[in-house]
């Protein structure tokens, strides 16, 4: 092997230890997962409560269905956020670990959801799918949930406004705050 593949190799193991050394750097305590994660789910929930109030008074048959979807996204979505969000922020100026943590939060968050959804409308149209591990059922699985975010995607986002988005900022400072400059 020439001299410039082993550097390169070289190159990669020392980005690769760097990297593995960021994210346990960024790994959050237990205590900063087990209260946040059912405190942002609480969020969620509220959140969607509040929308639709605002929207027609939270009249609608699924009220309590939809308020489960929004807190259990939440709740699984906080541990891979403010891990990647710390992991984004380290080292970095105010502004940057905000916008990392911001960005975090909300990726995370209404992707959890959109997924933890997917899965339950999986479930209401697997009885109509073909046997597990065909090629028609990979094709009705794949579609079915690509079909099920993206009705997420289009009517459940807008459950996040407005409280949803002001606890995102809120929580975005909070934990900005909470993480000094130099974590390095």
């Amino acid at each position: 092997m020439s001299a410039s593949g082993h550097s390169r190799t070289d190159a990669q193991r020392g980005l690769t230890r760097k990297i593995a050394q960021r994210l346990l750097e960024a790994l959050p305590g237990l205590w900063e997962v087990l209260l946040g994660a059912p405190l942002w789910g609480v969020m969620m929930a509220v959140s969607a409560l509040g929308a639709l109030y605002l929207r027609n008074g939270a009249e609608t048959s699924h009220l309590s269905s939809i308020l489960v979807l929004f807190f259990l996204g939440g709740l699984v979505s906080w541990p891979f956020a403010l891990l990647l969000g710390r992991f984004g922020a380290i080292g970095r100026g105010r502004e940057t670990r905000f916008a990392a943590f911001f960005l975090c939060l909300t990726l995370c968050t209404i992707a959890t959801t959109a997924v933890l959804f997917a899965l339950d409308y999986r479930i209401f149209y697997a009885r109509w799918h073909a046997p597990f591990g065909t090629a028609t059922w990979a094709y009705q699985f794949t579609f079915t949930s690509a079909s099920a975010i993206y009705q997420f995607v289009v009517m459940g986002i807008r459950l996040y406004l407005p409280l949803g988005f002001a606890a995102l900022a809120a929580t975005s400072l909070w934990l900005t705050c909470r993480m000094p400059k130099q974590q390095r």
